[in-house]
């Protein structure tokens, strides 16, 4: 099996208004509003995407408003690989953050649209994408799985991508990165969690070096 990261991002600017800009992005949502739809009526954290034409939109804020809308086909040899998209999201936010009798509303009606438009047809807990998208990243380069190819791939198969390219990242000066990568039941890689694990480890002995020194110097 292969999960299919459709985006990651990066963004290398640090100045101090970039990261005022994006406090007020990631406050840009409703979750009760994602819960409950438009019987909550309290959506004033999601401004300036709160209203459109004097009606609420279902999801408001930056963040629904932004949806990654980038499209891909991989292609190996003369067939197509089919792309499981569903099960990408977590099973605790398709069940417990969005409602199952929630569906969009007046959602990228505006006359500047931001990214993918919403199926008014389906409830938002069955609209993983979205689900996936909305659960922001604390760091500014991140990963969001796409979908996973439940097909074998072999280490010299040529897989040919086409793809949409619709998202729009100069405006931020960030740069997008299609990632293929082999998931276990431990999932798919991560060199933060090794990194981090590694330092700690390190730390803890060097500080229990330290204590032992300090013991054998002046014990009690």
């Amino acid at each position: 099996m292969v999960d299919m990261f459709g985006l990651c991002i990066q963004n290398h600017d640090s100045e101090p208004f970039s990261f005022y800009v994006y406090f007020l992005y990631v406050k840009s949502r409703s979750d009760q509003q994602l819960l409950h739809g438009l019987q909550y009526n309290d959506t004033s954290s999601c401004q300036p995407e709160e209203f459109n034409n004097g009606l609420p939109i279902v999801p408001c804020g930056l963040i629904a408003w932004s949806l990654f809308n980038d499209t891909y086909k991989f292609i190996r040899g003369r067939s197509e690989l089919k792309v499981n998209r569903k099960n990408i999201a977590w099973k605790s936010d398709r069940d417990h953050k969005f409602g199952k009798h929630v569906y969009p509303f007046n959602f990228q009606n505006g006359t500047l649209i931001g990214g993918k438009r919403l199926d008014p047809t389906v409830p938002l807990s069955d609209q993983e994408d979205l689900i996936v998208w909305m659960r922001t990243a604390a760091l500014p380069s991140f990963r969001k799985l796409y979908g996973r190819i439940e097909e074998d791939l072999e280490a010299d198969d040529v897989v040919v991508v086409k793809l949409m390219n619709n998202y729009n990242t100069h405006s931020f000066g960030g740069k997008k990165k299609l990632i293929l990568s082999t998931s276990s039941w431990l999932g798919g890689k991560n060199d933060f969690l090794g990194a981090a694990y590694i330092f700690v480890g390190t730390s803890c002995i060097f500080i229990s070096l330290v204590f032992l020194l300090l013991h054998m110097k002046n014990p009690r």
